[in-house]
């Protein structure tokens, strides 16, 4: 299982604007459950059309890896909305970017990035529920369940974290640390916002 203190012997402290991180999650520990996560969804999901809904900004990178373990047949779309603003959630959703197509009949899988308060998955599931999708489930590639506010059923979780602010892979800080191949977490003693 994942070992913190071991995955930091790999990687250093990097800074991104004015906070500092430490290494958390590894190229390869991600890859490993990603690959996982790719059979479980497969298997769960064969013989049914599969409609991948990638949540942008933050879930591109997972997303994009997750797809390629998806043996079964699948469409992509993307939808973006925010609720952040520097390392906390703003406890507001705005969608920015909708659906291009219908999802009615569809077996959909919304793959996002984070789930931590669960307020923007408990506004896309409600925004959504009016699409008559033929089911709707949730892969996230991080969770934190003390930060939980809001219910969500997530059927998918790649690893479950602390109520701690994360970077890299996809997730940023302030538009900065999406391109970063692996997660940092905020130093200790750093100050959040």
């Amino acid at each position: 299982m994942f070992n913190p203190s071991r995955e930091g012997k790999k990687i250093g402290m990097i800074q991104i604007l004015d906070k500092s991180f430490v290494p958390y999650l590894s190229k390869e520990t991600l890859q490993e459950r990603i690959q996982s996560l790719g059979a479980e969804i497969s298997a769960d999901y064969a013989g049914k059309p599969l409609c991948v809904l990638a949540v942008l900004n933050g879930a591109f990178m997972f997303c994009s890896d997750l797809v390629k373990e998806i043996t079964i047949p699948m469409e992509l779309q993307f939808i973006k909305i925010a609720s952040y603003a520097g390392t906390r959630s703003t406890g507001e959703v705005s969608e920015l970017l909708g659906l291009s197509t219908s999802l009615k009949g569809k077996e959909i899988l919304i793959v996002e990035d984070i789930v931590d308060t669960g307020l923007s998955m408990q506004y896309l599931l409600a925004s959504m529920a009016k699409e008559a999708a033929a089911s709707i489930r949730i892969c996230s590639l991080l969770v934190k369940p003390e930060a939980l506010q809001h219910p969500v059923d997530i059927h998918y979780t790649g690893f479950e974290i602390p109520k701690k602010f994360v970077v890299g892979y996809g997730l940023d800080y302030n538009g900065f640390g999406r391109n970063i191949g692996e997660i940092y977490q905020l130093k200790e003693d750093e100050h959040t916002l």
